[in-house]
């Protein structure tokens, strides 16, 4: 094709083009509708395909840029939403210890063998354990009426004794503590000894039980409340784990578990308003 006529037809497509950019303009403003809609409908028709790839084009661009500005409001709405479920965690954390916690006071309501003995129940503020030691403190002392000498009790069994006490606290020995003493004796009397402390890392020992006595494994024994006894009687103190019969001792190899459990601090316990009668 000549030179000239292709430039002739560029040159006509250009006007075209302007023309009808124009008219679109004048139609958007209003000013006249029927002459330009001819025009307008060929303009469209030429320049849809440009219109179809510069949207294409500019579309993930504008998404972006949408993103960003939502970008900070979704994050604080994410943080926001981890601080509730991080609140809801903590709450159900607390709910659980507090169950747990009146589980422990309820363990220690109207135990059996306690029958009509008046007791102060306290709450544990403190431990000691080390190789011989096992003490608690309470929270309860001389103004609540505890007093030195006092049994003291947990859920299962008994727990210790009052070995000092304050105006506002007061301190237990443990029944596993090295120089813990606790007369007891069997169900039906058969066994009688005493239950010894050996420290809270050791199994305490069943003393003074005569070779031979007939013992079961699982067996519990409970305070005697023999004469001068320091305790009532009834309170299961320990159960028995093993023994064995040494030839020529002149006592039973006895190991024995505690029936309160020791195992881990004592959150609540019960001072029995006891003393040994005269």
């Amino acid at each position: 094709m000549p030179r000239s006529r292709r430039s002739r037809r560029t040159l006509t497509v250009v006007v075209l083009v302007v023309l009808s950019l124009t008219i679109i303009s004048v139609d958007l403003n209003g000013r006249t509708h029927g002459l330009t809609s001819g025009v307008k409908s060929v303009a469209n028709t030429l320049f849809s395909p440009i219109r179809g790839v510069v949207v294409d084009i500019l579309s993930p661009i504008g998404n972006f840029f949408a993103g960003s500005l939502h970008y900070g409001s979704l994050q604080a709405e994410n943080e926001k939403l981890q601080a509730t479920v991080g609140k809801m965690r903590a709450e159900q954390t607390e709910k659980a210890f507090q169950n747990a916690q009146l589980s422990k006071l309820m363990a220690l309501q109207n135990l059996p063998y306690l029958q009509s003995l008046s007791t102060i129940t306290a709450q544990s503020i403190n431990q000691d354990n080390s190789n011989f030691t096992s003490t608690i403190t309470i929270d309860k002392g001389r103004s609540a009426g505890v007093d030195v000498g006092m049994p003291v009790v947990a859920a299962g069994g008994l727990a210790g004794q009052v070995i000092q006490s304050f105006h506002n606290s007061a301190v237990v020995q443990l029944v596993n503590d090295g120089l813990s003493k606790v007369g007891v004796t069997s169900t039906n009397g058969v066994v009688t000894g005493t239950v010894d402390g050996q420290g809270p890392e050791e199994s305490m020992t069943l003393d003074q039980v005569m070779p031979l006595t007939t013992l079961q494994k699982g067996e519990i024994v409970y305070t005697s409340g023999l004469d001068a006894s320091e305790f009532p009687a009834g309170i299961p103190v320990a159960r028995i784990d093993k023994f064995h019969t040494t030839p020529g001792a002149v006592q039973e190899t006895i190991t024995v578990s505690p029936e309160a459990d020791l195992s881990q601090t004592l959150s609540y316990v019960d001072v029995v308003q006891w003393t040994p009668p005269p």
